[in-house]
């Protein structure tokens, strides 16, 4: 007998591990809620503060300035009286030392260190460009328009959340500046058709002009990138690049129209949205199968196979610990055959394993298949965190249960992982199984054999689209087995494959099985 790995997953709420990466879990992101609440209390009392002592000092100056009009009008009759000539000699050597040392305070010394103990948590520059690189995610994979998010209207959400002119710019800049003119194309236009719109921004109409003008020129729209050019001249005719673009783009387009044999056509007056241009193709050749499953665009069930699938109470094979208290057990696919099991983990279990895992995040990570090194990878964006059964009873009747419903051995199992996942979460597909010659692991516990998914369900922000509510889920991968084990197991009314509409969610037993996961607003596990 080798091993069993039991591999969970679910949404955490975490505490402060390392700086950076906060991007990736949303269980740090909500402690940065919680932080800036802090924050702006802190502020609103340095701002009570400042105003008390400018009320004390705009006080004293005016008391001042009724007493030098008095004794300004006739020093000498003035200081005639001895408690004038007194009360001049105390306030020039203790009163005005007195409001020297009240100006001299600092109430924004508090504030400031309170400023200094969070910033040590706070996000970086690559977990602001790893948020904006999630929205462009999930408006490929959701095919949203920049519009939807910059006023907010995402599906299924009811939010005030709106983006501004520059907050758009920042996000096309984010995009340029990593050579994604596609995505740079589509937020610099929504920044400049906001600000066309009369609303009040930072950045300047030339500033956008030149960057759009640029990266439609990279997306190859040359009559569309002169027209834009032309605008940046118009407003600012001392640009230093804007001149020599369009002479050059001009250049350009009078050569490609001469080797094509084209003829002069009016610039298209339709505004540039998403369609406008084609999507580059990435390293994933499956990824727009892999993005219409994520809206929910997979194969459909027919009422008549639909009328096959049942529900039913499992006692793993009349299991001893399942006879009093039998699985709930659902028909999700007839063929592969794919089940789902409710109520697998009470709220209390949950809840603990969310506070054993708490201190544990870290960013995931994938090994090289060059190398063979453990790294961080762009296509698994999630934090993670390992439990042994020593850890707490409950992570031992966890494996416990698994090894009643499935009837595989957990005597061996890995260790639990709890993986949390930040805005736009995902881990792109992949094979479950090693296919690494120089995985030595492979050796001494043998291959991955077959995925075990459960997950929690919670409201979705995409749930009009389809795509179901996957927030949490625990994986636990089959590892080297006993022969009558894994003859049992394989001929099992539990042999599946892909769940309808999204791969890796359900519950899914598989040698060879790809998992699936798409990005989404709430986060989505794997």
């Amino acid at each position: 007998m080798r091993r069993f790995l039991s591999f969970m997953s679910w949404t955490v709420l975490c505490c402060w591990t390392t700086q950076a990466d906060v991007f990736t879990s949303i269980g740090q992101m909500t402690d940065l809620v919680y932080t800036e609440k802090e924050l702006v209390q802190s502020l609103r009392a340095y701002i009570k503060a400042e105003e008390s002592k400018l009320a004390a000092v705009k006080s004293w100056a005016n008391k001042l300035d009724d007493l030098t009009r008095i004794s300004t009008s006739d020093p000498e009759g003035y200081l005639a009286h001895p408690v004038n000539a007194y009360k001049l000699m105390k306030r020039l050597n203790t009163e005005w030392s007195e409001l020297e040392t009240l100006v001299l305070q600092n109430p924004s010394d508090e504030f400031i260190s309170n400023m200094s103990m969070h910033r040590q948590f706070f996000p970086d520059e690559e977990d602001e460009t790893g948020a904006a690189k999630a929205l462009m995610r999930l408006q490929d994979t959701y095919q949203l328009d920049s519009e939807a998010f910059s006023k907010g209207k995402l599906p299924g959400m009811h939010s005030n959340a709106m983006l501004t002119v520059d907050d758009c710019f920042d996000m096309g800049k984010t995009a340029y500046n990593d050579a994604d003119y596609y995505h740079a194309v589509l937020w610099m236009q929504q920044s400049l058709k906001q600000l066309d719109a009369g609303e009040e921004a930072v950045v300047s109409k030339a500033d956008i002009l030149d960057y759009l003008s640029y990266s439609v020129y990279q997306m190859g729209d040359l009559p569309r990138a002169i027209e834009l050019t032309r605008r940046l001249v118009a407003i600012d005719p001392s640009h230093q690049r804007a001149g020599g673009n369009l002479r050059y783009f001009e250049r350009l387009l009078v050569k490609q129209r001469s080797e094509q044999k084209e003829e002069e056509k009016p610039v298209s007056e339709e505004p540039i949205q998403l369609g406008t241009y084609d999507r580059p193709k990435d390293h994933l050749p499956e990824r727009e199968t892999y993005e219409a499953l994520c809206r929910g665009e997979g194969i459909k069930m027919t009422e008549a196979r639909r009328s096959r699938l049942f529900c039913r109470y499992s006692d793993g094979k009349r299991n001893p610990h399942l006879l009093l208290k039998p699985a709930m057990e659902e028909d999700e696919w007839d063929s592969p055959h794919i089940v789902r099991y409710l109520d697998f983990l009470s709220h209390e279990e949950i809840e603990k394993i969310k506070e054993l895992a708490k201190p544990r995040l870290a960013r995931a990570t994938v090994r090289d298949p060059k190398t063979g090194v453990l790294t961080t990878a762009n296509y698994r964006v999630s934090k993670s965190a390992w439990l042994e059964e020593d850890d707490g009873p409950v992570i031992a009747r966890v494996n416990k249960r698994i090894q009643d419903i499935t009837g595989l051995t957990v005597d061996t199992a890995e260790l639990l992982q709890v993986a949390n996942y930040g805005v736009g979460g995902q881990y792109e597909p992949h094979y479950d199984f090693s296919r690494r010659p120089f995985d030595s692991n492979l050796k001494l516990d043998g291959n991955r054999l077959a995925t075990f998914l459960n997950y929690k369900d919670e409201p979705d922000a995409f749930k009009r689209l389809g795509t179901g509510n996957r927030v949490a889920t625990f994986l636990n991968y089959v590892m080297t087995l006993r022969q009558e084990e894994l003859r049992s197991f394989l001929t099992s009314e539990h042999q599946s494959g892909p769940e309808r509409e999204r791969l890796c969610s359900g519950i899914i037993f598989s040698r060879v099985e790809r998992e699936t996961i798409g990005p989404d607003m709430q986060p989505v596990l794997s």
